[in-house]
């Protein structure tokens, strides 16, 4: 089956080919209006906790342990409703996740990606 979970900046041009776009920061995205942003729902909830965020810094260096601590997070009760609605997005078909990070490969959206592609079944190739 074909990749239905894929992740992308926010600051990208929205393309066709995104289905529904979920933006998965706590934050709201400098510099982007709700217009141009093009989304279909903002998943605050399913972000990582503002310590993890502060702790991780997005130093590449630590993304392992980002993601080992965010996958865990994943199922705590805090997660639980916002998990429960993007679980239900990807079910529906194509979803890309959308951050404003500028190394997306070392985000919580590519954590996300991964993580819901290896739950609903989803892989690459």
């Amino acid at each position: 089956m074909a990749v239905q979970i894929t992740y992308r900046r926010i600051y990208e041009e929205p393309s066709s080919q995104d289905g529904r776009r979920v933006l998965v920061d706590r934050l709201w995205p400098r510099g982007v209006s709700k217009e141009r942003a093009h989304l279909d729902t903002w998943l605050k909830g399913v972000a990582p906790s503002t310590g993890l965020r502060h702790w991780y810094h997005h130093d590449p260096g630590r993304f392992a342990e980002f993601r080992r601590r965010y996958v865990a997070e994943l199922d705590d009760p805090e997660h639980e409703d916002a998990v429960r609605e993007l679980c239900a997005l990807a079910s529906h078909g194509k979803v890309t996740l959308l951050t404003a990070t500028k190394d997306a490969d070392h985000s919580e959206a590519a954590v996300l990606a991964e993580w819901l592609n290896d739950r609903t079944g989803r892989h690459k190739g």
